[in-house]
């Protein structure tokens, strides 16, 4: 499917931007430079929102039990809207869905600022805000998703990908909590939330004045009032049911996060605990490095063209990139848990920018909202399954099989997912080379 610059709303770019390096090109088009300003702000917000609930909770003298149910309400309102976010992105305005959705989170945010504020601030408010918060994230990301082969050209997608990979751990783990953290300290929490309210309504203003994307990418039918929301849901399910490559690699994933989530999440802490080391500040460096792999892996994908073998790429280095996790539970030292992480996140996180292109590139535009969200709910669900297990699977065994398990069980499934989907002849009966 041939593409042109005309095709996602920009004429001829200008001759210095021509020569952006690989990974910068999407940053060609005007409306991509709107997206992904949408997209950083957003995932800026998300970062603040992470350290300011929780000064916030402390504030207003609740303790962990509220803060608990505050993240699970988050989580309930993302999970229960997921897939109906798909839904939705392939029957409207992708566009104008993220506006709503940051204006919503806007709102919420600026409710808890100016009620913190007066000091009548409860937690059943910040129960509340965050379901809407979840709630909106669940109808942005697919709708982001689907939007962005809409605003760049098919040779992008990859860079484009990447991008994302990088912003996600740059500014959900470090630069938005650090500004709330810089908020709190200089002001209060009230402020943070302040903050928060205003990167979302500068991410739905960067949407708003976004041209329209052109057809390309859109809904064949936006809003058509003879098919209903379930019968849209039940053709997502259908298209991904039907399509081999797509049920090879969500059954690898749901694997994958099934045996690392946990073990990352609840047993990390612990290990590094045992190594005699500063459990907090080692554990937030640990994590740090993690996410400094992830940018790194991320930078390096979007700089290459395409593997031929793309299928088979990605997963390998899905898998592969679990098999450091074998050292967390027998390492001797810190800075070895830290190396693994390192290598952990940079090959995984290339293999997530080789799937988001992959997604944009072989699914049908107007099913691309649902496929999306199919892909993320299938994240979310296994995610909170895994940190559930976890506990028990290390008690009644010991961390070590359980770091084990989660890295050799992903690369064990990737290679039967390749060999009883047929992987390899499907990425070459449908090769995605790049012509750029």
């Amino acid at each position: 499917m041939a593409t042109s610059t005309s095709d996602i709303g920009d004429t001829d770019p200008a001759p210095g931007r021509a020569r952006l390096p690989r990974p910068l090109r999407p940053f060609r088009t005007d409306q991509y430079r709107l997206l992904a300003s949408a997209l950083a702000l957003s995932l800026a917000g998300s970062g603040m929102w992470a350290v300011a609930v929780v000064w916030q909770v402390i504030a207003i003298g609740a303790g962990p039990s509220e803060l608990s149910l505050i993240a699970t309400a988050g989580g309930v309102g993302l999970v229960a809207t997921a897939l109906l976010g798909g839904v939705v992105a392939d029957r409207a305005s992708r566009r104008r869905i993220i506006v709503l959705a940051q204006s919503a989170k806007a709102v919420a945010a600026g409710s808890v600022a100016v009620t913190a504020t007066m000091d009548l601030l409860t937690p059943g408010q910040l129960i509340m805000v965050a379901v809407v918060l979840g709630i909106a994230d669940g109808f942005f990301y697919p709708a982001y998703s689907a939007l962005v082969p809409s605003v760049v050209p098919q040779d992008d997608l990859l860079a484009a990908n990447g991008i994302e990979g990088v912003l996600r751990p740059t500014l959900m783990q470090a630069a938005g909590p650090g500004a709330a953290s810089a908020l709190i300290s200089v002001f209060a929490p009230s402020m943070a939330f302040a903050g928060i309210a205003g990167v979302h309504l500068l991410a739905a203003t960067c949407t708003a004045i976004m041209p329209e994307p052109g057809t390309r990418g859109r809904p064949a039918r936006p809003g058509s009032p003879d098919r209903s929301a379930v019968s849209d849901l039940r053709a997502g399910f259908a298209y991904l049911l039907t399509t081999p490559w797509l049920v090879g690699t969500l059954t690898f994933a749901v694997t994958l996060v099934l045996v690392t989530v946990g073990p990352i999440q609840i047993l990390l802490p612990f290990a590094i605990r045992d190594q005699g080391a500063d459990g907090p500040q080692a554990f937030a460096l640990a994590l740090a490095c993690y996410g400094l792999g992830g940018v790194s892996g991320s930078l390096t994908m979007s700089a290459l063209p395409l593997p031929r073998r793309y299928l088979s790429a990605m997963l390998l280095a899905w898998g592969g990139g679990c098999l450091p996790l074998a050292v967390l539970g027998a390492a001797d030292h810190l800075w070895v848990m830290i190396a693994a992480l390192f290598l952990c996140g940079a090959l995984t996180s290339g293999a997530g920018v080789i799937w988001g292109t992959l997604l944009q590139r072989r699914v049908p535009p107007a099913m691309l909202g649902r496929v999306s969200s199919l892909d993320f709910f299938v994240s979310l669900s296994a995610a909170p399954l895994s940190m559930a297990l976890v506990g028990p699977a290390a008690a009644a065994w010991g961390s070590r099989p359980v770091f084990l398990v989660a890295a050799v069980a992903p690369l064990t499934v990737a290679v039967l997912a390749i060999a009883l989907a047929r992987l390899r002849r499907d990425e070459i009966d449908h090769p995605l080379t790049q012509t750029r």
